[in-house]
């Protein structure tokens, strides 16, 4: 017990500089708008890359130590998971990137070992990741934020005067606890919310009829920024977006085969985790044929979200990362979705709430999709539908990747 105890300790010391970026992630930090867009702009708020099957056949993602400079703990990780992981040290400590990375008169200088802070960082880091191993088989139980909790230093004792305990119920006679007379109404199944939430956009009939869906409106930044956007969709999975920033544009789409990004140092195909994770953000039916997309599901109980009472859903999906999903207990409509991206340095979470579900062609749609995540300069981000079109004619020219060039 004290060794597990030393251990977490340890842990909390883990991430005192832990928001360096071991790195040179120049190549991919994006600016705050491309941000928001590349780690949770689904449009429709969706921020499950674990809903939709793998793209076809594409190129291996490259680890960060193929991409990055000057890499040594963060060896094997996605690149696409950089970012991310440089969101949650943030999180954790309640910094921004300027307590570990050099910034010379504007510019950063990603890869530099300057600050004391990072050699710091990289030995707690692997301490870390050695007590994950060894005491959690591997499985990413531990994190910066399990001692941090916002602050750069752990906390290690409790803030006093602790909480009264809440008083247990008395035994009646007998020693037996007495029985509630209220008993627990039985809880539904999964499937049965999946089908109250189908039935309540509108039904198989006219969810069968939607073949296509353009999307317009506005994405309002935790910092009052609001950007112009647009998005087009075809079924199964074609799709192409734009958001207008004042830096300039900002596109991404997907032909059924190739996936790709467009900004202005040029243009990229996406592959591997990226392109799954596009993908799965932009599928035509990512709100409505939720069943599909996990495969594990079990009905954990009933919360509430503000007023509402709710049923949550612990699901999987099938590229195994965990889900919470919350429906409406009287209307059957989701509410909220929580997703879980597993990663070397800790469980990343982002969250969803959908409102004001509007009728459209006989389906309803969230008209606003507000998104939580553990991006510090911009926590939370808000999508607003202007005009929601189905079925309309969509040229497909528009999902093709332009002509590639080297950024």
């Amino acid at each position: 017990m004290k060794l597990n105890i030393l251990r977490l300790l340890a842990v909390g010391l883990a991430c005192a500089s832990a928001v360096l970026v071991i790195t040179n992630v120049r190549a991919q930090k994006s600016s705050p708008a491309q941000n928001d867009f590349a780690v949770s702009l689904s449009i429709l708020g969706i921020a499950a890359p674990s809903q939709t099957p793998a793209a076809p056949a594409a190129a291996q993602e490259q680890t960060v130590e193929q991409v990055q400079k000057n890499i040594k703990v963060l060896n094997g990780m996605p690149q696409s998971q950089l970012i991310p992981a440089m969101n949650f040290f943030a999180a954790s400590l309640g910094v921004r990137c300027n307590y570990c990375h050099v910034n010379n008169n504007g510019q950063w200088d990603y890869a530099s070992d300057e600050k004391e802070e990072k050699a710091t960082t990289r030995r707690m880091v692997k301490m870390v990741l050695d007590d994950n191993k060894s005491t959690f088989n591997g499985n990413p139980q531990v994190s910066c934020w399990t001692c941090h909790r916002g602050r750069t230093s752990p906390q290690g004792s409790p803030n006093l005067p602790l909480p009264v305990p809440t008083p247990r119920p008395s035994p009646v006679a007998g020693g037996t606890a007495q029985a509630s007379p209220n008993p627990t109404p039985a809880l539904p199944s999964a499937d049965d919310l999946f089908n109250k939430h189908l039935a309540a956009i509108g039904g198989p009939a006219a969810i069968d009829k939607l073949k296509s869906r353009v999307v317009r409106g506005t994405i309002v930044q935790a910092n009052g920024n609001s950007l112009q956007f647009e998005l087009y969709q075809v079924a199964p999975d074609k799709f192409y977006q734009i958001v207008t920033t004042p830096q300039g544009s900002f596109e991404r789409g997907f032909n059924g085969t190739v996936g790709w990004e467009k900004v202005a140092r040029g243009v990229r195909e996406l592959t591997g985790a990226q392109l799954v994770d596009l993908r799965a953000a932009n599928n035509l039916f990512a709100l409505i044929k939720l069943k599909e997309q996990l495969t594990r599901t079990r009905v954990a109980g009933k919360d509430k979200i503000g007023d509402r009472e709710v049923y949550v859903v612990n699901a999987t999906g099938i590229d195994g990362k965990r889900q919470r999903l919350f429906f409406d207990a009287e209307t059957g409509l989701l509410l909220r979705r929580t997703v879980y991206m597993p990663t070397m340095i800790g469980v990343i979470p982002e969250q969803v709430d959908f409102e004001d579900y509007r009728d459209v062609e006989g389906v309803k749609f969230p008209f606003s999709a507000r998104t939580s995540s553990i991006e510090v300069g911009n926590p939370v981000s808000t999508r607003k539908f202007t005009e929601i079109k189905l079925n309309a004619t969509v040229d497909e020219s528009k999902f093709n990747m332009p002509p590639k060039t080297t950024p």
